[in-house]
């Protein structure tokens, strides 16, 4: 992309942002309140928000204009909602809607992203999930002495198009806006506290857990984190050091305020290439076969060493396919085997023993979540925070040299066609050279 392609890029997009703020505006006119805000002398507490959090962010981004890029827009990262499908190749592509942007934060698309959706529909029986994607405002729970993290919540089924905004985090049941700095030293015109869990992984706990713990389970992550990574003692870095990096900036522009450490608002995981592919390392080795079986025996080592949780985490849709081959001299392919890392379903490991049994559940949910769970296991575990798994595999090989070539490839939907690659991201690959004598 040249200079000029990147320029008509840029404006089109800051274009895009004044007329989604102007409708912002009128939509939050209409809904009873005023969120207008004054620049003229010095602000005073006149900002209210009788939407609650369904205040679209498009109000806050009135002021906080650089934050609410990387909201909506996602600036400053590599995100990327690719098309989708449920299952077939036949299937609709579902692409984010216009005007959002394909480019977006995962909070800010959440209200109108056709996957989820479409799955809830197939899934779900068109059931609303608007308890952890859509919650009313709340205060955040206790690190040590909530244990089970309960859900919060949800607001009514008719304010979820707006997705998470702004308010779903920054307001409290009170009506103020919490963060990090103390009242005292801002410039605002809303009230303001300061919270000290604010910047803690306690802020993510209600969307990013179900209790309670199932190590293996889906909708488990804020529970990786506490119980394998800062339980433990492997480090001491929360969830906004990875997804929130902070730089230095004001936090609003043309109110004077000065410039401080501002967490970025993007969030990156499951849909920025770049930062999924920090989380594992892959390596092999072969070593002596002492099976009692014949055939080159190889250690596949898969080493969580970024992340501070389970990769993969989240929804059980989320998987890891792990590819491995044995090339010989001609190139072809001799001998090849594949595994699945991918979370539960429910409490319990998925597998194909099961089927018979989910055909009594309730239907459509549990039934046929379980039921595609169930077709594809059972496979390996998601592999925790600091965990090295050493999977082996002895194929069986003639005399002669070989190289075997393994590829960790992420898949967002692990249920439909594999042949289908937009939703799917490689990872990692590494090959050795062996020898079978």
């Amino acid at each position: 992309m040249n200079e000029s392609q990147h320029w008509i890029k840029a404006s089109g997009r800051r274009i895009a942002m004044v007329a989604v703020l102007a409708t912002a505006l009128i939509l939050v006119g209409c809904g009873g309140g005023t969120t207008t805000i004054s620049r003229s002398g010095l602000p005073g507490t006149t900002v209210t928000f009788p939407q609650g959090t369904a205040t679209p962010s498009e109000v806050c981004g009135q002021c906080h204009v650089g934050i609410y890029a990387e909201v909506a827009f996602g600036t400053g990262a590599d995100l990327k909602f690719g098309p989708i499908i449920l299952k077939s190749l036949s299937d609709q592509l579902l692409s984010i809607p216009g005007p959002f942007f394909d480019t977006a934060s995962a909070h800010h698309l959440a209200g109108v992203d056709p996957w989820p959706i479409s799955a809830r529909d197939l899934e779900n029986g068109g059931a609303h999930c608007n308890t952890c994607h859509y919650p009313e405002p709340f205060n955040l729970p206790d690190l040590v002495l909530d244990k089970v993290i309960h859900e919060p919540t949800p607001r009514p089924v008719d304010q979820q198009d707006v997705g998470i905004t702004c308010a779903s985090c920054h307001l409290t049941p009170d009506g103020k806006i919490r963060g990090t700095y103390n009242p005292g030293e801002l410039l605002a015109p809303h009230e303001s506290v300061r919270d000290p869990n604010f910047p803690t992984s306690v802020m993510c706990a209600f969307c990013h857990s179900k209790g309670p713990r199932v190590v293996g389970k889906q909708t488990q992550t804020y529970y990786e984190w506490r119980d394998d990574y800062f339980g433990t003692g492997l480090g001491q870095k929360q969830c906004e050091d990875c997804h929130m990096p902070q730089e230095v900036r004001v936090l609003a522009e043309d109110w004077g305020t000065p410039p401080r450490a501002v967490g970025q608002h993007i969030w990156p995981g499951s849909h920025s290439a770049t930062f999924i592919r920090q989380g594992l390392t892959l390596s092999l080795q072969q070593v002596p076969n002492t099976s009692g079986t014949f055939g080159a025996r190889i250690e596949i080592h898969v080493h969580n060493v970024g992340a501070g949780h389970s990769v993969p985490s989240g929804s059980n849709r989320r998987g890891i396919w792990m590819d491995a081959a044995v090339i010989d001299s001609n190139g072809n392919t001799i001998a090849a085997n594949e595994w699945l890392f991918a979370p539960w379903f429910s409490s319990r490991p998925d597998d194909r023993a099961f089927l018979s049994q989910d055909q009594i559940l309730p239907f459509p949910d549990p039934q046929v979540a379980q039921t595609q769970a169930d077709l594809q296991g059972p496979h390996e575990t998601p592999v925790r925070a600091g965990e090295e798994r050493v999977l082996a595999w002895t194929p069986q090989l003639p005399i002669g040299s070989f190289v075997v070539r393994v590829v960790l490839t992420y898949d967002l939907n692990r249920y439909n066609d594999r042949s289908f690659t937009q939703d799917q991201t490689e990872l990692a690959r590494s090959s050795i050279s062996i020898r079978v004598q």
